[in-house]
């Protein structure tokens, strides 16, 4: 098994296909995936119509998969929040590349594929593209790697298959709605922690303020000090008072 990694400058290229455009909505039909190593849902629209549905509605955390310079499915990678195509493990990448090279038409047939990759938030789509057509806001963001035929990884992969027909704007909206609450707790708790922090420096001051230690009932006069008989008694004042 080959799988090798480099990052380039790359246009994503499609064959100009003319299709007539469904006469009605069709109801979105999506296959998702479990990866081999756990905890990461892949998955993919079933044609064209689909495919556009996926480029629209996707997730910030969604990593994008096709094959290079071929036609091919689209598959998406979800990442955990916080996490970018660095973190993504060895074998969801090997998943990912295996699941798009075999849903190629012409990929399907060659002992081995490059595979582009980049974020969800990375693919353009203009007026002037047909469906399932893209290029990218930032062609630098865009990873390449190649993969081997891998039937094993494939069939393993193909078990997990599971089909829905999501919502895939409500579940698009339901997540920007997260991301906006999380965003405003945290800024509470920033804006929370900073009073508090003021708080404490204000107190901290006050308690080092040489006007809050000499205050009138902390002092005595002269005359106070004068008005005893022993003459020490200024300067044992003054010593206990430092």
């Amino acid at each position: 098994l080959v799988l090798r990694e480099q990052q380039r400058t790359i246009a994503l290229v499609c064959p100009k296909r003319q299709h007539s455009q469904p006469t009605q909505k069709q109801v979105t039909m999506v296959f998702y995936f479990r990866s081999r190593c756990g905890g990461y849902i892949m998955y993919m629209g079933k044609d064209k119509y689909e495919n556009e549905d996926l480029i629209k509605y996707g997730h910030p955390e969604d990593c994008w998969f096709h094959v290079d310079d071929l036609s091919s499915a689209h598959v998406y990678l979800r990442l955990k929040p916080g996490q970018t195509m660095d973190d993504i493990p060895p074998d969801a990448l090997l998943d990912c590349a295996s699941l798009v090279k075999a849903n190629s038409i012409q990929g399907c047939k060659k002992s081995s594929v490059y595979v582009v990759y980049t974020r969800w938030k990375n693919l353009k789509k203009t007026s002037s593209m047909v469906d399932g057509q893209v290029g990218f806001h930032r062609p630098e963001n865009v990873r390449r790697v190649e993969v081997e035929k891998n039937n094993p990884i494939v069939k393993a992969l193909e078990k997990t298959r599971e089909e829905r027909h999501p919502d895939l704007y409500k579940e698009q909206q339901a997540r920007m709605a997260e991301i906006v609450a999380e965003k405003k707790a945290k800024r509470r708790a920033e804006e929370k922690a900073k009073k508090k922090e003021e708080l404490q420096a204000r107190k901290r001051k006050e308690e080092l303020s040489y006007d809050r230690i000499m205050t009138g009932d902390r002092m005595k006069s002269n005359v106070e000090v004068q008005a005893t008989e022993d003459s020490t008694a200024a300067e044992e004042y003054e010593e206990d008072f430092f």
